[in-house]
């Protein structure tokens, strides 16, 4: 069992950065691909980033291109989304999630509890 716990949401004003970190526990996420979605109220919950496990293969939306770097450290169990020059359209609950390479949510295996992150205009 993997537990995702999830932290550095915020409120941000438009255009400043937030760096977000999703930290796993109980076992390793060896082997998982690693994604960031985030769902905006009466929304659905959206892959914006996704990272496969040797970090070799990655997918932006292109809501979040040139703006949202995704990383992790293994040896930390962690992952991190970096993201620049925010919009107020990025206000959502950002949830990480771990398991097989995809853009549907129920595949994922392993959820943290979600960070909010606002962004004021």
């Amino acid at each position: 069992q993997v537990k995702l716990v999830e932290s550095g949401g915020g409120l941000v004003q438009a255009g400043g950065s937030l760096t977000l970190s999703c930290a796993a526990s109980g076992r390793t996420f060896s082997g998982y691909a690693m994604a960031w979605f985030r769902q905006a109220p009466g929304k659905d919950r959206d892959l914006i980033v996704r990272l496969s496990w040797s970090s070799s293969n990655t997918y932006y939306a292109d809501s979040v291109k040139d703006r949202f770097t995704i990383s992790r450290d293994n040896a930390k169990n962690t992952m991190y989304l970096q993201m620049n020059s925010l919009k107020p359209e990025d206000t959502a609950v950002y949830y990480c999630a771990a398991g097989e390479p995809s853009s549907y949510p129920q595949v994922y295996d392993y959820w943290g509890q979600g960070t909010q992150v606002t962004v004021s205009s």
